[in-house]
């Protein structure tokens, strides 16, 4: 622990940027802001953000992630999501907390488990942002290898797929070869401001039905 604790009273929508942080100042600073809290991290390059979230952009991951969940339950794929957890290497000297992530490829490597060493164990094969404008943020992400990024922002989704360790914006999704994800993401993500969450999912999931059957 350090000898100065890390206070900090973000509001919704605010970010702070440190910077250079070394490895060690990074785990202690995540020592101090302790696991439960609302913040969220993302270092690289010597730079670490501490973002607190706007209320609108909880929603949306959550109703982002659920599509995301239809989608592997329809295809009846095992997966495991693994949330916001703190992901980090100290050899790539990086770290990120995603808005959500999964396990789907190698999801049997992470039952169970309750802390990952990206060392060992593989990054989640699809993480979910939503309104990613940061540098850091990308950079932490293709540190850590995590083959897919999904960028939900303005309704628009950005599908992200790691070559030679650089993120190359792709049309398709590697995870949902033969889905048009990036045209049905957004228009469900919106359908949800217009009829809630639970009927368009409800309405997600014949769309994929038909979709596959047909």
């Amino acid at each position: 622990m350090s000898a100065t604790p890390i206070s900090l009273r973000l509001e919704p929508g605010q970010k702070v940027t440190l910077q250079p942080v070394s490895w060690e100042g990074f785990e202690e600073i995540l020592a101090d802001l302790g696991e439960r809290r609302s913040s969220r991290i993302a270092y690289a390059d010597g730079i670490l953000e501490i973002m607190a979230p706007l209320p609108e952009h909880e929603r949306s991951k959550v109703l982002l992630a659920d599509l995301v969940k239809t989608l592997l339950k329809v295809q009846k794929r095992a997966w495991e999501p693994l949330g916001s957890t703190t992901f980090k290497r100290q050899d790539m000297i990086a770290g990120i907390e995603p808005d959500d992530c999964f396990y789907i490829q190698n999801y049997k490597v992470v039952i169970g488990k309750n802390r990952l060493d990206l060392t060992v164990d593989p990054p989640p094969d699809l993480a979910l942002e939503i309104d990613l404008t940061s540098k850091t943020e990308l950079d932490a992400y293709e540190a850590l290898a995590v083959p897919e990024l999904w960028i939900y922002k303005r309704n628009k989704l950005t599908i992200n797929v790691l070559q030679q360790g650089k993120y190359v914006e792709s049309q398709t999704s590697p995870t949902f070869p033969g889905i048009a994800v990036m045209e049905i993401i957004p228009q469900f993500m919106q359908r949800a401001k217009e009829v809630g969450v639970s009927q368009t999912l409800a309405e997600f999931e014949i769309f994929i039905l038909q979709a596959l059957s047909g």
